[in-house]
């Protein structure tokens, strides 16, 4: 695979991890109990903790990534695992 390749895996790897880790330890002044000041959703975190969720999506996903090739690389993981897939030599 090219460089270019694995990287538009990586990024589309990132932003699915980015939308599962998202809600970790996200939690709502109406679920904290506090009062919701005029102008805010009720529903948005009081502490987003945006940069530890990135610092853990890049290394979730690098893991993935990572995980992924070397399947790939071994020979463990190939087209032919599928059976679903047509058969190319038709």
């Amino acid at each position: 695979m090219s460089v270019l390749t694995l990287l538009a895996i990586y990024f589309l790897i990132w932003w699915m991890v980015l939308f599962a880790v998202l809600p970790w330890g996200a939690s709502s002044a109406h679920e904290l109990g506090r009062e919701i000041e005029a102008g805010h959703a009720p529903s948005a975190p009081m502490r987003p903790l945006i940069l530890r969720k990135i610092i853990a999506t890049t290394l979730i996903s690098a893991a993935v990534m990572a995980t992924g090739v070397w399947l790939i690389a071994s020979g463990t993981l190939s087209l032919d695992s599928f059976p679903f897939l047509p058969d190319p030599r038709r």
